[in-house]
């Protein structure tokens, strides 16, 4: 296995490899020589600045870089015949990764995307208990990170919860309607997007880089059921009614860190062939969603 980018997520990535069984972490890679250097002494792996001398020496790899960044080594990893997990947004556009399936596809290789949320312990709890629903309201609230500002919310934090609706609406997307504004950076810093299925059902999400909060939460309404779940706490509950009144259940829940499912998942996909939970054709779907709602965010102008 090796890791291209060990910055804060990479870095996360490299020391979990370290741990899967059937599993060697071999070489990692980085153009900032100083912080490529402390890692490598610390785990006793080989570090390299040009991403391409990996090449030979894995049969795997994560690719943990800036967004711009992910087709161009993505692509010359597929065409080494080296399976690939490509850390959330896929790539920037469509056709980017149209073609990355395509080359996935052709040279029979694991192509997975980093849409960690997935894993979450809290999320598999309630996925039973989601049947046809009517209604879905997230919200995705952190402070300002101060890192991955080459993309907007939307890209950066919205599409978790893009990928999630999608995964739970056997539906498509009718309409598309969505707001933003900038507030620190030159791309949006806080959106809402409303998603209307063809089914009926609507979605609601809100994604913002520059609350003075934490909030990763998700609520499923449904006949006779709400589901209230929150990713950051891995709790979830249910109301359901009961005669006249409603009856709330806490889900009983393990709690786990998902980054180290979602590796231990994609390592198992090389190792069976398994087709991965987020693959590239389910991770260019949420893309596709998510570059709607910049469009309907930008042509507005309220950016000007």
């Amino acid at each position: 296995m090796g890791v291209v980018g060990v910055g804060h997520l990479g870095n996360i990535h490299a020391r979990i490899y370290r741990q899967i069984p059937n599993c060697e972490l071999v070489a990692v890679s980085d153009i900032d020589q100083r912080g490529l250097s402390a890692l490598c002494e610390e785990l006793g792996v080989t570090g390299y600045a040009d991403y391409r001398q990996l090449f030979g020496k894995v049969d795997a790899v994560s690719i943990a870089v800036p967004t711009k960044l992910h087709f161009q080594i993505a692509q010359d990893f597929l065409k080494q015949r080296i399976h690939a997990l490509v850390e959330k947004p896929f790539t920037n556009n469509l056709k980017e990764a149209d073609l990355l399936i395509r080359l996935s596809r052709k040279n029979k290789l694991i192509l997975q995307v980093g849409h960690i949320e997935r894993f979450n312990s809290a999320f598999a709890a309630t996925l039973k208990l989601i049947s046809n629903p009517k209604f879905i309201e997230c919200h995705r609230l952190s402070p300002f990170p101060g890192r991955s500002l080459d993309i907007g919310v939307v890209l950066d934090v919205m599409i978790h919860d893009i990928d999630i609706v999608l995964g739970l609406i056997n539906s498509a997307v009718k309409k598309i309607e969505a707001v933003g504004v900038k507030v620190l950076t030159e791309l949006e810093d806080i959106a809402n997007a409303r998603l209307t299925f063809k089914n009926g059902c609507i979605a609601n999400l809100t994604a913002s880089r520059v609350s003075d909060e934490v909030m990763r939460k998700i609520r499923i309404f449904q006949q006779d059921t709400y589901i209230s779940l929150d990713y950051k706490e891995a709790r979830a509950c249910v109301y359901k009614k009961s005669g006249l009144s409603i009856t709330k259940v806490d889900l009983p829940i393990e709690k786990e860190q998902p980054l180290e499912k979602e590796l231990e998942s994609f390592v198992n996909c090389v190792l069976t062939h398994e087709e991965p939970v987020v693959s590239g054709e389910v991770a260019q779907d949420a893309l596709k969603v998510a570059l709607e709602i910049q469009h309907q965010i930008w042509r507005k102008k309220i950016f000007s």
